[in-house]
């Protein structure tokens, strides 16, 4: 890892750029959820948080997708970055008697990321060489968990101690930041160097279409969207969180840190734990994408029964082994599979689908819980992730056997031989 990031340049600032950036979301996230809850004390508000956090990136999708296989992904990383910047000040109104503007804010920025992640996922294997991309995509995913582990906890403390505008600022900041870092990168994002000519305006939905047309072709990518999918239904969950701390455990901002600390830290270890499996090809991302989707149920269950605060934080962080573990193998096996010039939709087709999937788990468990409590509602919730593993993996078995064969007739394994 730390190899990686001496060698690599272009590498090191698009990664420290996306660092700092989730740190600066994770920063108003608490800030945000805090300042709902004490508004509204509303169960189904604090989901609501989390859908106005995801459904963007389902909206814009097929923008997004599109935009990053044909302009300069580099141009569209900064210009979203900075945009960002501008909406997050928008959070500094919802202090003033409106809370229904950190929807808005909220919103806002998810739409303007829905540009950066499809273009930076897709940009990745342009700049880092292919013996490295297993650790760059670990390292990319494990971001994310890592500010959220961090920014969480740090954003508690920092929305404490100075107040939920200095949240909100900087968050602001971090975009800036994040901006600045993208545009001193002096390597394209593009496969060839140059960004493509095309002759014909953009069609989102039919240059949407012809991405889930090449899936549809390829079983092993329309298996890793689907499990994708799968893990998107069990976000719920993670809109209970903050419900578990203040309800369950009577809590305030900083016991929402903590949970939401709980799930960084597994989803930065899940990915890097992981990482020596992607050597055993697709036949092993599909097989570990099973058997995460299962952990992260089963230890929501245990979350579910958890007596205290501390052990619930343990379980969250364990179930986030798997679902750290997940995400990444799966963006991982898409970067493998798909060729650039496809690679900015298809992965904007997945986090759209998978966003979708996410916000309608979020809903649910918004409205479940109002009636039958957040324990119980996560215990559902966990229950059909485990179910969900189970399935997954019995329905790709033999996709899996067919890609560990040609696996192994590519590269047949080394057979000692003794002389006598």
């Amino acid at each position: 890892m730390w190899s990686l990031l001496r060698r690599n340049p272009a590498f090191r600032k698009l990664f420290t750029a996306q660092v700092i950036s989730y740190g600066g979301d994770w920063f108003a996230a608490v800030a945000a959820i805090g300042l709902l809850l004490e508004a509204t004390g509303s169960d189904f508000l604090a989901s609501a948080f989390w859908v106005a956090q995801t459904l963007p990136t389902f909206i814009m999708g097929p923008i997004a997708g599109p935009v990053a296989d044909r302009f300069d992904r580099r141009k569209i990383l900064i210009i979203a970055s900075f945009a960002q910047a501008i909406m997050a000040l928008t959070f500094l109104l919802a202090g003033h008697g409106a809370p229904w503007i950190v929807f808005v804010a909220q919103g806002g920025v998810a739409a303007l990321g829905s540009f950066f992640g499809p273009a930076a996922q897709a940009g990745v294997p342009n700049i880092v060489e292919e013996k490295d991309l297993a650790t760059a995509t670990s390292m990319m995913a494990a971001t994310w968990g890592a500010m959220l582990a961090v920014g969480a906890a740090l954003g508690a403390l920092f929305t404490v101690a100075f107040g939920r505008n200095a949240a909100f600022i900087a968050d602001s900041a971090s975009f800036v930041i994040a901006a600045l870092l993208i545009l001193s990168i002096r390597e394209s994002l593009q496969a060839s160097g140059t960004v493509r000519v095309y002759t014909e305006r953009m069609h989102p939905i039919r240059d949407t279409r012809e991405a889930l047309a090449h899936a549809r072709r390829h079983p092993a990518i329309m298996a890793l969207i689907g499990s994708h999918i799968g893990f998107g239904f069990g976000a719920g969950v993670v809109g209970m969180l903050a419900v578990l701390a203040t309800v369950k455990f009577h809590g305030s901002d900083g016991a929402i840190g903590l949970l939401l600390a709980g799930r960084g830290v597994g989803v930065v270890l899940g990915p890097l734990l992981i990482t020596r499996l992607v050597a055993r090809g697709i036949h092993g991302v599909l097989l570990a994408c099973g058997f995460a989707a299962i952990g992260y149920g089963t230890m929501y269950l245990g979350v579910a029964i958890a007596p205290w605060l501390v052990l619930a934080a343990i379980g969250v962080m364990l179930a986030h082994l798997g679902g750290g573990a997940q995400w990444a193998l799966t963006i991982y096996g898409l970067q493998l599979l798909t060729p650039d010039e496809l690679r900015g939709r298809i992965f904007a087709a997945d986090a759209a689908l998978v966003t979708l999937a996410m916000s309608l788990s979020l809903v649910f468990s918004g409205l479940m819980s109002g009636v039958i409590g957040p324990s119980a509602t996560i215990a559902i919730i966990g229950g059909g992730s485990l179910l969900w593993g189970i399935v997954f993996l019995f329905l790709t078995r033999a996709l899996r056997a067919e890609a560990e064969a040609e696996a192994l007739a590519v590269h047949p394994p080394a057979i000692e031989t003794e002389l006598t």
